[in-house]
Parts: structure tokens; C-alpha cells; sequence
């Protein structure tokens, strides 16, 4: 038996650095402003990322889209609606 105190909460997948430093990078853009990053620094593919982006972004009640082109993958917040 395991005290329940003991069990890992929450989710620290293999996308989490990426997705954090994603992120961190999104933060100070100002609105009408989008992250391009080159698909070939992405250390997973184009869907997982995507996939990580989402749930993080979900998980902490963040507005992001995406986008891409045969090379780059955009990043941007959406304004929140109120």
C-alpha cells in the first residue's frame, strides 16, 4: 500500500520542457502577434505538439491557436472572450 499523499499528481509528459518554453515565449507577445517555429526544432512531430500545446494550454485556462505551413509551426494568443 501507498499513502495517497505519495501517489504523482498531474501529468509531466516528454513534451512538457517544449511546451513550457513554447509558452514562456508566447506570454509577452502583443496581440496581432504570432511565434513562428521552425518544424525542424520541434523535437516530436508537428500533432504531438500540437496535442501537448492544447492540453497545457487547457489546463491552465489559456487561449492559444495555431497554425503552420510545410516548415514553420505559428503560435498566438486569442483574446479571451468575456
Amino acid at each position: 500500500m501507498v499513502q495517497q499523499d505519495a501517489v504523482p499528481k498531474g501529468r509531466a509528459g516528454k513534451h512538457k520542457s517544449v511546451v513550457a518554453l513554447l509558452l514562456k515565449h508566447i506570454d509577452p507577445l502583443p496581440p496581432g502577434t504570432a511565434l513562428k517555429v521552425p518544424l525542424a526544432a520541434l523535437p516530436d512531430s508537428k500533432a504531438n505538439i500540437r496535442a501537448a500545446l492544447n492540453r497545457a494550454t487547457h489546463q491552465k485556462g489559456l487561449a492559444v491557436a495555431t497554425s503552420s505551413d510545410s516548415s514553420h509551426l505559428y503560435l498566438w494568443k486569442i483574446a479571451q472572450r468575456s
